[in-house]
């Protein structure tokens, strides 16, 4: 398949547009563009006449790379609007556009990025975990309803990826790499309208279900999680209240 790249950064899109085509043989047209702005009517009119087969939103942003609660983030008001712009509105908009297509040819496949921490409400974590509780209920509300038009509809909601999300942490049997955890994830699509992509992360996702919030909610876990993570930032030298974002989208 020909690809379509989105982001924030030209250099990375060349980059990435060049490794694919490099390795594929395919065409890979790269669209620049902030997906937190009100930019959607550009790239549907950039996406004229493409037949969009698969679309991947994988685009999101925790609140602040060290957990707090949700009073104590800095600059709220528009930590709130980013968050939801980023999160929700991004994927909302981007099905709104491309699903149109699918339907019409009668076939498509859709890929929502959630997060294994939307499977229970998540202290420190609460705004990004809410905004990822919606990617959930939007693709499986979607895949109900246009099921039978012979489209997937799917959130995938990991746990550990080595992202620049979650500070590129050394990969192991929990945390993968983002190239293991798709070939992974590729196995399920057929498996529900939700999947956490790969064994480890399913299990992961049962024992979270299964601990009784009580414990999990102590301040002890909460605090320990809080001063886990920022260890780790002052290990790296990461600004504590850096919004950290991955952005990007493939079509």
């Amino acid at each position: 398949m020909n690809v379509v790249i989105m982001s924030r950064t030209k250099e990375t899109l060349d980059q990435v547009a060049k490794e694919i085509g490099a390795t594929t043989g395919q065409r890979v047209k790269v669209i620049v563009t902030d997906l937190m702005k009100d930019v959607f009517c550009e790239i549907e009119e950039q996406l004229r006449g493409l037949n969009i087969g698969v679309l991947v939103n994988n685009v999101g942003m925790l609140p602040s790379f060290i957990p707090c609660k949700f009073l104590e983030c800095a600059e709220l008001d528009q930590t709130i609007t980013k968050v939801i712009n980023c999160n929700v509105k991004t994927m909302a908009k981007m099905c709104k556009i491309i699903l149109p297509g699918m339907e019409n040819r009668g076939k498509g496949v859709i890929v929502n990025i959630s997060s294994g921490v939307a499977s229970i409400p998540f202290p420190l974590y609460t705004l990004y975990a809410a905004s990822k509780v919606f990617v959930e209920r939007f693709s499986q509300g979607l895949q109900a309803e246009y099921k039978d038009k012979g489209i997937i509809i799917q959130a995938v909601a990991p746990f550990g990826v080595s992202t620049r999300m979650a500070d590129y942490q050394k990969t192991d049997i929990v945390t993968l790499s983002p190239g293991d955890f798709v070939k992974s994830s590729l196995q399920y699509l057929r498996a529900g309208d939700k999947t956490y992509g790969s064994v480890c992360h399913i299990v992961l996702g049962w024992l979270l279900k299964s601990i009784p919030l009580k414990i999990l909610y102590a301040d002890s876990m909460l605090l320990g999680l809080q001063d886990y993570v920022k260890k780790r930032a002052l290990e790296k030298g990461r600004n504590n209240q850096e919004p950290n974002i991955s952005h990007s989208k493939s079509n």
